[in-house]
């Protein structure tokens, strides 16, 4: 029996999953505090990369202000708790809000392409630092807004950073679960083939628009989320937040993780975090140009991210192993795609007009 077929066991998939989900249960209990707030740092951003790489990664549309919709969730959160406001009510408002803007943007902007949209999504973090600075009634101005929300209960027994974990470890496993549905669904096929080729999806009664809607939208939601989970664990956001700067190591971090790819998400979180402490050890004066070097040296070594890492390792074992026994391993020819397999069960402009 082969090492692939004993993994793709359903009892063997389930008895992983069931070993991670008590990991995530016990771990948080017996870390150092450090140890529970990086890690929930990184599921934090592992959402917003996650949401980015749903319009630019699953999609192929370029989207350069994710951000702007991680930083407005936060502003929404933090306002709604200094007001009182139900935690259930806020948390769905963190989301509805950067989702409704996101969707009102998309309807201008799904229809240009290419540098155009690429403009149209950097103007909305290099506006909205000016503007949150400037509605200092709402925002609280460049001093920001701090939102105590997250302590854990007395009922609880836990630890603040416990308890604060907790909540960013389910909030993101339900975000991923609901995105890997989305992805690996019929609106995820469809995606994959707006992003191939607008023509051939035009061609197949799939509209190029109005899937680059749906997939700006579900990026702002997601981005949202990520700004909630943002204020449970950092409980202070400000102008700052939404610095362009931010949106760039964004889009590093879904690149080096691996663009089109959920556990990609969770490498680009883990990078967004890690990386800028490990290369300020190093040397807190070369901090920009380390990460630099480490995003080139990625993209040359791995192009397709750190989730490609063991199909590379696999590759070049089977390569070496060819080399060890003196031929050259065989290839299995590939089958043409079948079109209409493809967009099978995909929602099209012809099924909703029947």
């Amino acid at each position: 029996m082969s090492e692939t077929s004993f993994f793709r066991r359903t009892w063997v998939r389930w008895v992983a999953i069931a070993v991670v989900v008590i990991a995530l249960i016990v771990l948080p209990l017996i870390l150092p505090e450090f140890a529970n707030q990086t890690i929930a740092r990184i599921g934090v951003f592992a959402v917003a990369v996650l949401g980015l790489n749903v319009v630019m990664g699953y999609t192929g549309q370029v989207s350069l202000g994710q951000i702007f919709f991680v930083g407005l969730g936060a502003y929404i959160t933090a306002y709604g708790v200094t007001h009182d406001w139900n935690i259930i009510v806020v948390f769905i408002l963190a989301f509805v809000g950067p989702a409704v803007v996101g969707l009102l943007i998309a309807l201008a902007a799904a229809r240009l392409g290419g540098l155009a949209i690429a403009m149209v999504t950097i103007a909305l973090p290099i506006v909205g630092v000016p503007l949150a600075k400037r509605l200092g009634d709402v925002t609280g101005g460049s001093q920001g807004l701090s939102a105590q929300f997250s302590d854990a209960p007395d009922w609880s027994g836990l630890y603040d950073d416990q308890w604060q974990l907790y909540i960013v470890i389910l909030v993101t496993a339900i975000v991923f679960l609901l995105t890997r549905n989305l992805v690996h669904g019929r609106y995820g096929r469809a995606f994959a083939i707006v992003k191939g080729n607008e023509a051939v999806a035009s061609s197949m009664g799939i509209s190029p628009y109005w899937y680059k809607v749906i997939a700006f939208t579900v990026a702002s939601l997601i981005g949202g989320v990520a700004g909630f989970l943002y204020m449970v664990v950092i409980q202070y956001t400000s102008p700052e937040t939404l610095s362009f700067a931010h949106s760039i190591s964004l889009l590093a971090a879904m690149v080096i993780g691996g663009a089109a790819s959920i556990v990609g998400s969770l490498l680009g979180g883990a990078y967004y975090v890690l990386v800028p402490q490990l290369t300020n050890i190093v040397d807190p004066n070369s901090t920009a140009l380390l990460q630099g070097a480490i995003l080139l040296i990625v993209l040359f070594v791995l192009p397709g991210g750190l989730v490609s890492l063991p199909r590379v390792l696999t590759r070049l074992a089977r390569r070496r192993s060819g080399d060890d026994h003196g031929r050259t391993p065989q290839t299995t020819p590939i089958a043409e795609p079948d079109p209409a397999a493809a967009t099978e069960g995909i929602p099209t402009e012809r099924q909703g007009h029947a």
